[in-house]
């Protein structure tokens, strides 16, 4: 992330922006592991909750200090993204999500990001909607569900597993709403 004005004021808010981006970039592969080759399920919760809290607060303060650049709100997304579809490829490989549910989700967000990089082309930020902020608030509350698993199924699931599904729900409505807003853009 960058900003716009060169103040030191500046500079140091989008080294705090850039931290939480590269935060989420190196827990991932670090709760996939987790997830792969341990049985500590706490451990990869704490480390993906940490990890989906940074995403929350980089958005706060970005739009809180005014601090918003095309490239910044790029990597920012691509590290979500990266965090969302890991743990989620991590979390089918075990046998915890499902896979159907988690290719939709990566497909909707890999279509998504490449929406990002033709709409940042002509130098325009492709901003967050309310709706894809609870689309991800929605997404990492499922997969910090089906981490840990907890309760018996309810109608015939489990409530990561019906979390998930409202998620895949959630992640699809947002990606008609972004095409539709930006079809221009795709011509």
């Amino acid at each position: 992330m960058g900003t716009s004005s060169s103040s030191l004021p500046g500079l140091r808010s989008a080294w705090v922006l850039n931290a939480g981006t590269l935060l989420r970039i190196a827990l991932t592969p670090v709760v996939m592991a987790l997830i792969l080759l341990t049985d500590d399920d706490g451990a990869a919760f704490v480390l993906f909750a940490v990890a989906a809290v940074t995403d929350y607060f980089d958005g706060y303060l970005a739009r809180r200090w005014n601090v918003t650049t095309t490239l910044g709100s790029f990597l920012d997304t691509t590290a979500d993204k990266l965090l969302v579809s890991g743990v989620l490829v991590a979390l089918v490989s075990v046998g915890r999500a499902s896979p159907w549910l988690t290719a939709i989700i990566i497909a909707r967000e890999m279509a998504i990001l490449g929406l990002r990089g033709v709409v940042a082309v002509d130098g325009t930020v492709m901003k967050a909607s309310p709706m894809a902020r609870i689309k991800t608030t929605v997404q990492c509350a499922a997969i910090a569900l089906i981490i840990l698993r907890p309760g018996d199924p309810i109608a015939g699931a489990y409530l990561d597993e019906w979390a998930l599904l409202i998620a895949t729900v959630i992640t699809v409505w947002t990606a008609v709403d972004y095409l539709r807003r930006f079809a221009a853009s795709l011509r």
